[in-house]
């Protein structure tokens, strides 16, 4: 167990200095494996890994749905979306925080990260709630608790990476992440809701549209309608794979833009080379990740902590909170993406031996770490929005989260507590 330890240290110091995680885990995976076995074992694994991923049929699903994130993104739908949901709700007191707080979660439903919906959503909510006279800490707040929404609608890159990782069906993990992904956009209008009645400085209330204006606003929205019930739908009811769902969706995504007259040549090309980059770079972490899992295996540090846990006498819930409150301390230090690739192999025998569902775990974990975007030191969503807003504040960004903080920690508590509200739709 010595050897894991340590490369489980390093992989966790190299994280924390801000060393490219896919350099991290190869690295350290090689020497240790190196160490071990010699050189010659060590990079032949590396070739057997990556040829074995690359022909993966399901790695297939995660530059698919990037690439139709990317379409949807750069063809205008965030502020169609905004359009739509302003219309109906702007007249409301906080109109345009929930506004905002609907479109983050459509978005996300579309884009899969909560990085790119959280940049998005501050240049095109942020100008209209500066102008109604939202305080910056309840704005730049709304769009950072927003942004995390895209870590668990589907289709979510968290929930297709843990799928890959622990093997679980990426459509199952799909399809449970619709009522939990619901139910944090619910809980999240309610904060504001509340906020704005409580502290109406804070959020007054915006413009009142027409009927007319309603209904004109839908007719932008409807792409994102049309792909949301077609990968989930078809998914749901077994029409098709997880990755044929990425594929159809890529291709309707394209079609449509085309169609709309929003696809020009540049945009085209620069759409493909984002997807590319973002697509080499999830790989180059997923097969560092891989390799270190089978190092972890080698070493014995898996069964180690198996044993360990037996010995300890945890199981069933106080198994669970232990395991997530590692996962949430982690979190404040180190990005969901590092968190997931390095934590998940090491905990996956434990779960399964004590019988946890791993489409219920894996729900839970994207929360865990879903709230992990947010709050200090890390935050890696306020330092998206504080790099797009730089008039704003750490001091004001972190104020306006606490309760959006709170209300994800109920979520957190309603979902281990009642498992159906992940599994119901799965079963």
């Amino acid at each position: 167990m010595t050897l894991g330890l340590i490369c489980l240290g390093l992989v966790l110091l190299l994280a924390v200095l801000r060393v490219p995680l896919a350099f991290a885990l190869l690295g350290v995976s090689v020497g240790g494996i190196s160490w071990e076995f010699g050189s010659d074992t060590a990079f032949s694994m590396i070739s057997m890994t990556i040829s074995d991923a690359v022909f993966s049929y399901e790695l297939a699903v995660v530059p698919l749905f990037i690439l139709m994130g990317n379409v949807l993104s750069r063809t205008g739908i965030s502020a169609d979306l905004f359009r739509a949901a302003n219309a109906f709700l702007g007249s409301i007191r906080g109109g345009l925080a929930l506004s905002t707080m609907v479109t983050c979660a459509g978005f996300s439903a579309v884009c899969g990260s909560s990085l790119a919906t959280a940049a998005t959503m501050s240049k095109v909510a942020y100008p209209s709630m500066k102008k109604y006279g939202y305080s910056d800490s309840m704005s730049s707040a709304c769009i950072a608790a927003g942004g995390t929404l895209g870590i668990l609608i589907p289709p979510s890159i968290i929930l297709m990476i843990y799928g890959i990782l622990t093997q679980s069906n990426i459509g199952d993990l799909f399809v449970a992440g619709v009522i939990p992904g619901l139910l944090g956009l619910a809980l999240y209008m309610v904060a504001i809701y509340l906020i704005a009645v409580f502290s109406p400085n804070s959020a007054p209330r915006g413009s009142k549209s027409t009927t007319l204006e309603k209904v004109q606003s839908l007719k932008g929205v409807w792409p994102f309608f049309l792909l949301f019930a077609l990968i989930i739908g078809g998914i749901y009811s077994k029409l098709f794979t997880a990755t044929e769902a990425a594929g159809m969706g890529a291709g309707f995504a394209l079609i449509i833009a085309i169609v709309q007259g929003r696809m020009t040549f540049q945009s085209f090309k620069h759409i493909f080379l984002e997807s590319s980059f973002t697509s080499v770079m999830l790989y180059s972490v997923l097969f560092g990740s891989m390799l270190f899992a089978k190092l972890i295996s080698f070493s014995g540090l898996g069964e180690g902590l198996l044993e360990m846990v037996t010995e300890s006498g945890l199981s069933g819930y106080g198994l669970l909170f232990t395991i997530l409150a590692v996962f949430l301390l982690l979190g404040c230090v180190m990005d969901s993406l590092a968190i997931i690739l390095i934590c998940v192999p090491l905990f996956t025998p434990i779960v399964v031996s004590n019988d946890i569902d791993l489409i219920w775990f894996g729900i839970l974990v994207v929360v865990v770490t879903e709230i992990a975007l947010i709050p200090p030191p890390i935050g890696m969503n306020v330092f998206v929005i504080k790099s797009t807003l730089q008039d704003i504040s750490f001091k004001s960004i972190f104020k306006g989260l606490i309760p959006f903080i709170g209300v994800d920690l109920i979520r957190l508590l309603l979902l281990i507590l009642f498992p159906a509200l992940s599994l119901y739709l799965v079963s």
